[in-house]
């Protein structure tokens, strides 16, 4: 189960993340029929037949709100890069409050991986991000390390055209190990759900199987370890001159 294709402000983030399109996908399996023979036609099509609200490639040009949302992560996504890389555990903590929102295309592509539908518009949601800089220098700075991140409450949104806003919350305290300065394993770690019944019980059911046999392990290592090379190589000129 890979969703490569998330790009997050960071990897933990992305922990958080990636399982919603996954959740949200065994919740609406009861949804009717038409609903998700009209995803799956919007899929074919390349257009959200219900939304109106972003049409065409998915990868196309941000909306504004995207770039709005890509522009307020900047400074978070630089401040974890220099923590990573300058191998300085002096200074504050890292605190930003990051914002997602997925169009419906990419929702369809996402959940269509899991051989599903998507019957809904978009999702946003939403997650106050907290790291130890003393913590990044260790994964990066020890023969090997395991790094247990302090407890996230992501708070999402499900937007649909039939039933109006779905709203509902999970916690996750990731680990993730790390040995020569690359990370080799990782558990999200589910906790807490704040959800109505049938996405609750999705979701229970979907974290509880990947806190017992870490489902997504292999794609929090592989966005955790693209987040410290390639990302991060995005914005060195910026890092580097805070150094």
């Amino acid at each position: 189960m890979k969703f490569a294709s998330v790009m997050f402000v960071s990897a933990f983030a992305f922990s958080a993340f990636s399982i919603v399109p996954f959740a949200c996908s065994i919740a609406v399996a009861d949804e009717p029929a038409k609903a998700s023979a009209d995803a799956a036609k919007a899929s074919d099509s390349g257009k959200a037949s219900d939304s109106g609200k972003v049409l065409g490639d998915p990868d196309g040009p941000l909306t504004p709100e995207e770039t709005a949302e890509k522009a307020a992560r900047q400074a978070c996504k630089v401040d974890l890069c220099k923590a990573f890389h300058s191998k300085d555990a002096s200074g504050s903590d890292i605190a930003c409050h990051v914002i997602k929102s997925w169009r419906k295309e990419q929702l369809v592509k996402l959940v269509g991986k899991l051989k599903v539908t998507w019957p809904y518009d978009g999702a946003h949601c939403s997650t106050d991000l907290s790291v130890k800089r003393g913590d990044l220098v260790k994964a990066m700075t020890e023969p090997k390390a395991e790094v247990v991140f302090v407890k996230h409450t992501v708070t999402c949104s499900i937007a649909s055209d039939k039933k109006g806003a779905t709203d509902f919350s999970f916690d996750l305290t990731p680990k993730v190990t790390f040995e020569n300065g690359k990370a080799i394993k990782a558990q999200a770690q589910w906790g807490k759900i704040e959800a109505p019944t049938l996405i609750k019980s999705a979701l229970w059911t979907a974290t509880a199987a990947d806190n017992t046999v870490n489902i997504l392990s292999s794609s929090i290592v592989e966005e955790v370890n693209e987040f410290i090379g390639k990302r991060c190589d995005e914005v060195k000129d910026q890092w580097a001159a805070k150094q």
